[in-house]
């Protein structure tokens, strides 16, 4: 999808060097990309101890005789 941006060249000329991406389109897009997952752990990190009915987990290995 063909969009026009009016981005900051600087911005955009650093994310380009810390990257080592040199497309610009691949750099908005990476961005994009670590944006919405950043938003995604945000949420989840919000829901911390909310699931009362959550139980660990079974374990893959029988324990230890001791």
């Amino acid at each position: 999808m063909r969009t026009t941006l009016n981005v900051d060249e600087r911005l955009l000329a650093e994310a380009c060097r810390v990257t080592g991406i040199t497309a610009k389109t691949a750099v908005i897009e990476e961005g994009l990309r670590a944006l919405v997952e950043q938003a995604a752990r945000r949420r989840l990190a919000l829901l911390a101890g909310t699931f009362n009915r959550a139980r660990a987990p079974r374990r893959r290995r029988p324990p230890r005789a001791a």
